[in-house]
């Protein structure tokens, strides 16, 4: 890939051709266009186009014009006004958004076909124009309630994203459809697939972002917030227009941070943005054949039970320079079970903890450590799981490697997992939670065996109510579908419920069946312990233990049909 050249203004990127460039940069103002229901100016502006896969084509215009819609209902709307604004628009970027009456669900209005006419009929008066491109429902991912589209379904999202496109171009088939997240996280989850998408936008500085909780923004943009919304985007090849809504930055700093997205591209081309390290919309379909059952269980209540293969260890960087780890594998190898070892990488034998420990892991400070962890773990007579920072996805600060860049996270896990040439009993496992956003932070094809995702019924530390603990099968429905860009078996390396006897029995029932039911699950390993109360504050931590009568029932549970 070679650095992306900066041109001068002229913005008006891929509509003919949609062979964007690497890096292109406009300034313009907002033409403040009538939408044709409801006149507003629109806030958001094109100010560049970022692809590193296709050429950029010099020869573009001048001007962009701007154009937003905002349907209010089903029936057709004012011909004239339309085809006025339509006529006088060129090169045009049309925001359409969708209001419905009576507070019905916008989604379910266009699958069911609610709509079409006036699609039809936009696309009628749209013609063979070539130079629209239609930005549809955007900033659907953000979970705030500023557009009747948000917080809604992504699969409902993505089924009326290919209705409306397909509509659209059987009468004008020459407009480019946007799909238009903001570039939050979790936008994957939305994605509608390649088919009916010919560019995709991301939005700098949207009020719906600037509300968000869970991932905070200010108004100044940085090249770390702007890196990560390009980041987002690699699963999607298709060049990236970017839109400023009120970031506030200058032409200088914008291409200057376009300049280091670029550059961190082009050092990880052959890894963390190569096409070959990920399946794309694969219908490969995996399935087991045999159940793995485990535990983590310290206080050794289960250890005994012959439905047991696999224990789960937890381990530093003090037990491996203390030979605490040592003394531990080995035990396990001695009772002739599997391994799961899940490393955290963050206290010392001084307990000290390094804030900057991906980094440090690259830079080798910790190569004696993770030497001396591949030689107990080789050729061991055992399977192994090895599992690198857990949960650095969530955005807290639990852990040292949470709240981190996701690159910063992905070449630390490649470094760790491509130490030493890999055994042919130890398995790789990429462990996030499997929250929001999760994809960010897949290290790739060639370094991950299985996933590892956490599924416990308490959804959050405020909940005391054991009933209103979500279930095993609607957990692993939300957190599976945000892995579906990565074509790997699922080994549940964590889960529990909390509550009365009768309570955890049903609840694993459940999961029970819905681990049968899901052939790409090839490993469950219960948390039969509590959790660490220092993280829970004022309320008292869960306690997700069981006993050996409710492990067996769950294996009993899971005998039906496990091996079909």
């Amino acid at each position: 890939m070679k650095y992306p050249k900066l041109f001068k203004f002229s913005a008006f990127f891929i509509l003919l051709t949609l062979s964007a460039g690497l890096l292109y940069i406009r300034y313009g103002k907002v033409r403040g266009l009538p939408d044709e229901l409801n006149e507003k100016a629109l806030n958001e502006t094109l100010i560049g186009v970022y692809d590193r896969n296709h050429p950029l084509q010099e020869n573009l215009p001048d001007k962009i014009q701007y154009l937003s819609m905002k349907w209010k209902n089903e029936g057709l709307t004012n011909a004239s006004d339309l085809k006025e604004k339509l006529s006088k628009s060129k090169n045009l970027l049309l925001t359409l958004e969708i209001w419905p009456e009576n507070n019905k669900n916008v989604l379910e209005e266009i699958i069911e076909g609610s709509y079409d006419a006036k699609i039809k009929q936009l696309a009628l008066f749209a013609g063979d124009r070539n130079d629209i491109l239609l930005r549809f429902l955007p900033e659907m991912e953000i979970p705030v309630q500023d557009f009747p589209w948000q917080y809604q379904s992504p699969e409902q999202y993505i089924k009326a994203f290919n209705h409306f496109a397909r509509q659209l171009k059987k009468f004008a088939p020459a407009i480019k459809m946007l799909w238009s997240p903001a570039g939050y996280p979790g936008d994957s989850e939305f994605w509608p697939g390649p088919d009916n998408v010919d560019a995709v936008s991301i939005t700098l500085g949207s009020k719906s972002e600037l509300k968000s909780k869970a991932y905070p923004v200010d108004s100044n943009l940085t090249v770390d917030a702007l890196t990560n919304k390009i980041h987002r985007m690699r699963f999607m090849d298709k060049p990236i227009l970017i839109l400023s809504a009120g970031w506030k930055t200058d032409r200088t700093a914008l291409s200057a941070m376009l300049k280091k997205v670029a550059h961190q591209a082009d050092s990880f081309k052959n890894t963390i943005y190569s096409p070959g390290y990920f399946h794309r919309d694969t219908n490969v379909v995996i399935q087991r054949k045999t159940l793995i059952i485990g535990a983590y269980d310290p206080r050794k209540v289960l250890l005994k039970e012959p439905e047991l293969k696999v224990e789960h260890l937890f381990t530093d960087w003090g037990e491996i320079q203390r030979g605490d780890f040592n003394k531990k594998f080995h035990e396990v190898t001695g009772r002739k079970h599997d391994v799961i070892v899940t490393m955290e990488p963050w206290r010392d034998a001084n307990n000290r903890q390094d804030s900057s420990v991906l980094q440090n892991t690259m830079l080798g400070k910790y190569d004696r450590e993770i030497k001396e962890l591949y030689r107990i773990i080789s050729n061991s007579g055992q399977h192994v799981y090895l599992r690198w920072a857990h949960e650095m996805e969530i955005p807290i600060h639990r852990y040292a490697w949470q709240s981190k860049l996701p690159v910063d996270y992905i070449n630390s896990y490649r470094y760790f997992m491509k130490f030493k040439k890999k055994d042919d009993q130890i398995f790789r496992v990429w462990g996030p939670a499997g929250d929001r956003g999760s994809a960010d932070w897949y290290p790739g094809d060639d370094v991950v065996d299985y996933v590892s995702i956490a599924i416990y019924g308490l959804p959050d530390k405020n909940i005391t109510d054991e009933r209103q603990q979500e279930s095993f099968h609607t957990i692993f429905q939300r957190k599976s579908y945000r892995m579906r860009f990565m074509n790997k078996p699922f080994f549940i390396t964590e889960f529990g419920v909390k509550g009365t006897t009768a309570y955890k029995k049903k609840w694993l029932e459940g999961a029970a069946e819905t681990i049968r039911q899901n052939q790409q699950i090839f490993g469950v390993c219960y948390f039969n312990l509590f959790d660490n109360p220092k993280v829970w504050g004022d309320i008292k931590a869960p306690d997700w233990s069981i006993t050996k009568d409710i492990f067996k029932g769950f294996c009993k549970s899971l005998q039906t049909n496990t091996d079909d």
